[in-house]
């Protein structure tokens, strides 16, 4: 691993996490065809920690949301007294059991990790899954926008954003915009369904990397190595919390059909590379 390598992967995966355009099916063409290293032949370590830094994104971003969550959490489990006088925030309350059953779908792909895993190298599906990308981007853009937020929308329709998010594990299919996706297909704001999404990427990218841990610990960390994880992360950090302002801004005076147009460019080109290459 290079400096310029541990910048480029993080900058990859801070950019395509959260912009709708899957940062899996992303880093493994540039894996496959530009002869970039993988975070994860680098290091499980290094895996780990650039996800860490697009999570870090998310808390900068999300903070004072992420705050009220949490102490209303508290409060729901008997941790934290309400002051005199305060109220429970009945929004909150379901907004965390919305992310807690959107997030349930996920344990349903355990049983089969690995071999989904054995999908990140076969560029022809990828690029296939790239395609079906663009055709979910383009299809929820046209639909009416919904009104739906965290006071009106249902437990039924978390249950769905998040069976979404589980599909998304496959590689080319973007975990942003498949779960934003699915939010405005159930009626959400556009912002609420970026809200939504970004929300739910925590306790997913907290739970993935709390597995990928474990087997990092195993393999070991090259010390010599951590001043360019550290690069990477920050790369990783920087580009992911721009892109969380960029999509923000999408959802409030664009449209998402942009990426859609990206998305079948990008596969149909690595559908051709793979046949030629």
């Amino acid at each position: 691993m290079t400096y310029f390598s541990a910048i480029l992967l993080g900058l990859i995966q801070g950019i395509a996490e959260f912009l709708p355009i899957s940062s899996s099916g992303h880093l493994s063409i540039f894996q496959s065809f530009f002869g970039l290293t993988s975070a994860e032949e680098s290091s499980l370590l290094f895996e780990v920690l650039l996800h860490l830094g697009t999570l870090v994104a998310v808390f900068v971003a999300y903070w004072k949301d992420i705050v009220a969550l949490v102490r209303e959490f508290l409060a729901m489990v008997h941790l934290r007294r309400l002051p005199h006088g305060e109220k429970a925030d009945i929004p909150a309350r379901r907004m965390i059991l919305m992310l807690i059953l959107a997030t349930l779908p996920l344990v349903l792909v355990l049983p089969v990790k690995d071999r989904v895993e054995l999908l990140y190298s076969n560029t022809f599906f990828i690029g296939f899954a790239l395609l079906a990308t663009g055709l979910i981007l383009f299809f929820s853009d046209r639909m009416r926008h919904g009104k739906k937020d965290s006071g009106s929308a249902t437990m039924l329709d978390a249950v769905l954003v998040g069976a979404a998010q589980a599909l998304a594990v496959v590689p080319g299919l973007s975990r942003s915009g498949t779960t934003i996706s699915a939010g405005m297909m159930r009626g959400f704001g556009r912002e609420y369904a970026v809200r939504f999404s970004f929300l739910l990427s925590i306790p997913a990218v907290l739970g993935a990397n709390v597995l990928t841990l474990a087997d990092a610990i195993k393999v070991g960390i090259d010390g010599s190595l951590l001043p360019m994880y550290l690069v990477g992360v920050i790369a990783a950090g920087l580009s992911g919390y721009a892109a969380i302002r960029f999509i923000n801004y999408i959802a409030k005076k664009g449209s998402f059909g942009g990426f859609a147009y990206y998305c079948w460019g990008i596969g149909i080109l690595t559908l051709i590379l793979s046949l030629v290459a």
